[in-house]
């Protein structure tokens, strides 16, 4: 009897150190290699070589495909044919026949279960169960892969299941209410994946662009956020600046240098942002109008007409033309001497447009960052900068300006990162500005960015710090940046200093494509 109590006790003890060896902390990135970490290295997709350097490179997840083959037997494959023969009309013996490209044989969901629990305590599994084209198989299928993964005892490595048929997610979740389970279609508001208890969704990124309301949603109701397949600089950081849980992607490694150099990384979180993803006017809610001859003895009259300003292919355009200005499209609803105005319409030579964001949103402190492609030619004068939302009162440069980026085009290849303030101004010559070179400002677009602080604000170009202008703790006089302000997108034509040389009038239309506007704040 007490041999046969210590045995118990033995097994007992064994089996718990089994389970504990079986638990898994999941990596804390977002980063899900797509098929695998496959591409760096030249790897086949969805191949044990793939998920070895996933779990290599300490993934979040790594993602593969799920098929079933004529007899029964789960392959990971993402194709409906492979080498020509159709997976579900073919025999595991027939596919194994033809080798991946690194010489294994076609990977079965028991070689991956297995292959995923050796030496792996970070990377877990997003099985995307494919649909069959046979009528009633999907289940069967479905049964099949939560059957394996509960035999192998492989249920704590699988992050998540993932397939375009609502049907097989709602079998999952009939068959393991435990299990998470994300949507791939990107048809269905997180609203209704919460009252289908689907646990997560993972839609192409254009989609999710295409219904930002979408992210907040998600968040309000408990979903995952993923997103697919993020490959480009630019959807992997509007991505990580919108927090989404997951990232799947092509580019591991791409993906894990752009975490480190979000400013998330530094504990900001977006507050607030325009992507442009519509198309028309600037968002009314978001931006307002400056109009006519405002400053500096620049030669453009700055109108709310939308060949001026306008968003069109994910962009924002503003630009400038050499032309007379018609009375019949120039609306102005805050215009009370129409016939001054008039009689500077008349003398205009060039349109163009002012946007900024006072009266509607302003900040104090935070990071701030625009991607944008510049205008080019002898006389151009595009800038994106900050006033102080109380400058009618206080007036300038008492109220402060902090300029993110000016550029003039007859020095193609310099941006300029300034501020201006009481002590420190153009008018005395004492302000506060660095230069930087930039590589094709016209044709590739560069993020202009600040980072301002209660002790400092820095200018940067790509990342890449080259002003850094800190608070002497003085007077105002020094530093009036303890006050909020607002957000100016504008290009100028000529004027005291784009016009220094004179204006190209061969070179118009000019315009300034912005891609993204995007402010982060640290919150408590």
């Amino acid at each position: 009897m007490r041999c046969l109590l210590a045995y118990f006790i033995i097994l007992g003890l064994f089996n718990g150190v089994t389970n504990a060896q079986t638990k898994i902390s999941f990596a804390d990135n977002p980063v899900i290699a797509h098929r695998g970490a496959w591409k760096a290295n030249n790897l086949p997709q969805n191949s044990i070589a793939s998920l070895k350097q996933a779990i290599a490179l300490k993934c979040a997840g790594s993602e593969f495909d799920v098929r079933m083959t004529k007899d029964n037997v789960l392959v990971i494959l993402h194709d409906p044919d492979y080498n020509g023969l159709d997976i579900e009309k073919s025999t595991y013996a027939e596919l194994s026949k033809f080798k991946l490209s690194n010489g294994e044989n076609v990977p079965t969901l028991k070689d991956y279960l297995k292959a995923v629990k050796k030496n792996n305590n970070t990377t877990g599994l997003v099985c995307e169960i494919k649909p069959s084209k046979i009528i009633g198989r999907n289940m069967l299928i479905t049964e099949a892969v939560l059957k394996l993964v509960k035999q192998q005892k492989a249920q704590p490595y699988i992050l998540s299941y993932i397939s375009f048929s609502y049907a097989i997610l709602k079998k999952i979740y009939e068959l393991d209410p435990n299990a998470k389970t994300q949507y791939l279609d990107g048809s269905k508001s997180p609203e209704i994946l919460k009252k289908d208890n689907i646990s997560g969704l993972d839609y192409l990124i254009y989609k999710l662009k295409m219904n930002p309301e979408w992210i907040e949603s998600a968040k309000e109701n408990n979903i995952l956020l993923n997103a697919w397949s993020a490959d480009k600089t630019e959807d992997i950081d509007w991505l990580i600046a919108n927090k989404f849980n997951y990232i799947s992607t092509n580019e591991p490694e791409l993906v894990f240098d752009r975490l480190k150099k979000s400013p998330t990384n530094k504990g900001y979180n977006l507050v607030w942002s325009d992507e442009f993803n519509y198309r028309g006017k600037p968002d009314p809610n978001k931006w307002g109008y400056d109009y006519g001859f405002i400053a500096n003895e620049e030669k453009q009259y700055y109108t709310d007409n939308i060949k001026n300003a306008r968003v069109e292919n994910g962009y924002l355009i503003i630009e400038a033309f050499k032309e007379k200005i018609a009375n019949k499209d120039f609306k102005n609803p805050e215009i009370k001497e129409w016939t001054k105005y008039k009689r500077e319409i008349d003398t205009a030579q060039y349109s163009s447009a002012r946007i900024n964001t006072y009266g509607l949103a302003s900040w104090k402190y935070g990071y701030i960052e625009v991607s944008a492609k510049l205008p080019k030619g002898r006389g151009m004068w595009p800038a994106i900068w900050m006033l102080a939302d109380n400058k009618k009162e206080k007036g300038w440069p008492e109220s402060g300006e902090i300029d993110i980026m000016e550029h003039v085009g007859y020095d193609n290849d310099t941006i300029h990162g300034t501020i201006h303030t009481k002590a420190y101004n153009h008018l005395k010559g004492t302000q506060k500005g660095k230069t930087i070179f930039i590589d094709k400002p016209n044709d590739t677009f560069h993020v202009f960015a600040i980072e301002w602080t209660p002790e400092k604000i820095d200018f940067i170009l790509d990342g890449v710090v080259y002003n850094h202008f800190v608070n002497e703790h003085k007077t105002t006089d020094e530093w009036p940046f303890d006050k909020r302000f607002h957000i100016i997108l504008n290009v100028a034509v000529g004027g005291m200093w784009g016009g220094k040389n004179g204006i190209d009038d061969t070179i118009f239309p000019q315009k300034m494509e912005i891609d993204y506007v995007r402010v982060f704040q640290k919150t408590n």
